[in-house]
């Protein structure tokens, strides 16, 4: 009998999920840099994007967050702020800032692990 026709996970022969997170973070200076993608999609279920733009900054530092969907969330950060978004099932994250800006960006990226 197969762990799915029991339905059960805990109670049948599947061992509960197990998770995996990364956590990548760095510095980024003024331009229009990618900071991470996944070489497959779906890999990660879910991602926490945060940029810290530097109080010294001479502008707003934007953040793009793709999607398996093709959907972007923008995430745009004034000078002397941190901001984090939450994506579901990312792609690529890139950072653009304007001269003079700079700061530090990390990521956390969840996925299940595969008995």
């Amino acid at each position: 009998m197969s762990c799915s026709s029991k339905g059960s996970f805990n109670g049948g022969c599947c061992p509960p999920a197990q998770f995996f997170t990364e956590e990548l973070c760095g510095n980024f200076a003024p331009g229009s840099q990618i900071v991470w993608a996944t070489a497959e999609t779906g890999e990660y279920f879910e991602g926490t994007f945060q940029i810290f733009n530097s109080s010294s900054s001479t502008g707003n530092v934007v953040g793009n967050v793709i999607d398996v969907n093709g959907n972007n969330t923008v995430i745009t950060v004034p000078p002397g702020f941190t901001l984090s978004r939450s994506v579901t099932n990312p792609v690529t994250f890139n950072i653009t800032a304007p001269a003079g800006a700079s700061g530090t960006y990390c990521i956390n990226l969840y996925k299940r692990v595969r008995a």
